[in-house]
């Protein structure tokens, strides 16, 4: 039997990033459908696609060398910013280098463009996540990405062997708002997030079962302003679709506590090499980067300096995230 498959050249840190080739493996013998994915996607990863709402919707699933489908594997959902992409995602924040080196699967999935019949650009078709701050689509329908997340890894945990208690969501500005919304409404499948340089637009936070929460963001980002107030490059402009003020990240810190039972003042703080971390109880963290932009720490910025600030090394937020990430699966068993 011959089985093909649309595959996206940019596992085990490929530089190729976008690059797809059809690939066609002759299976003898093996009809276990399991089986066949794991002959695919082991050594290449694949490209999915969910329709949602009359809509393609697109993620890409990082694979593993280690991955033999008998085994059940963590995941890590990284959500890219608003106007960014899946690649970008995969590119900027080396969740693919982590997940070869942990075991576990990384997903990056893609937001809708803001005009869907048209391809997404950063200035003027931006591809934004519906993370709940109703900036983004006036005059028209939301994209339903909960339900396209949801859908999502309904997908994976048939196309892949997934420790369910171990599905963990990160992600960066707009993708950090998202993870926040999706982190909330969807908690009794979540282990934990991780929301880096974005805000929890949720008014009230509602979990139906306790979701840990490490936040990351830079003390120089003018994109995501520590005391809150509009997003601005740092050369003072900003636009219509990104414009609407954030409020004070101590106040997304606060909405988590709070809807966790968690202390309303850290328990303990360490600051190191220009690191300030706080933490409040045993499942809230919050770091500041002293001199760091709007960018992922320890990763690449494909937007210039002048833009969005600096990039730093004093931190790698891929591995911190990791390992808050690893010690906090759900409780119960794997399947």
């Amino acid at each position: 039997m011959a089985v093909s498959a649309v595959c996206p050249l940019t596992t085990r840190g490929s530089s190729n990033c976008g690059r797809k080739q059809i690939v066609t493996f002759n299976v003898v013998g093996v009809s276990d459908t399991l089986e066949i994915m794991n002959l695919i996607t082991c050594f290449l990863g694949a490209a999915f696609a969910i329709n949602i709402g009359g809509f393609d919707r697109h993620y890409t699933v990082h694979v593993p060398p280690s991955y033999n489908g008998k085994t059940p594997v963590p995941v890590v959902v990284m959500l890219h910013g608003g106007g960014g992409t899946s690649q970008a995602a995969a590119t900027e924040t080396g969740w693919g280098a982590k997940a070869d080196k942990e075991g576990f699967l990384a997903v990056f999935p893609d937001a809708m463009a803001r005009d869907p019949a048209k391809s997404g650009s950063f200035a003027r078709n931006p591809q934004l996540w519906n993370d709940g701050s109703d900036r983004f689509y006036p005059g028209q329908k939301a994209p339903d990405d909960v339900a396209f997340l949801n859908a999502m890894l309904d997908e994976l945990s048939a196309k892949f062997n997934v420790d369910v208690r171990r599905i963990f969501f990160t992600g960066f500005s707009n993708g950090a708002s998202m993870s926040f919304r999706f982190g909330a409404e969807a908690s009794k499948r979540i282990a934990a997030i991780a929301p880096v340089a974005g805000a929890c637009w949720l008014e009230k936070v509602k979990l139906e079962r306790p979701v840990p929460m490490c936040y990351l963001t830079g003390a120089a980002d003018p994109l995501n302003l520590i005391e809150g107030g509009v997003p601005k490059m740092l050369g003072g402009s900003s636009d219509k679709v990104r414009a609407k003020p954030k409020p004070p990240v101590r106040d997304s810190i606060r909405k988590w506590t709070e809807a966790l039972g968690a202390p309303a003042t850290s328990t303990s703080t360490t600051e190191t090499n220009g690191v300030h971390i706080e933490r409040y109880g045993a499942n809230v963290v919050y770091v500041i980067v002293a001199g760091q932009g709007h960018t992922w720490a320890g990763g690449k910025s494909l937007l210039p300096e002048f833009m969005v600030g600096k990039t730093t090394d004093k931190l790698n937020a891929a591995d911190f995230i990791w390992e808050f990430f690893k010690d906090r699966p759900m409780p119960g068993t794997r399947h």
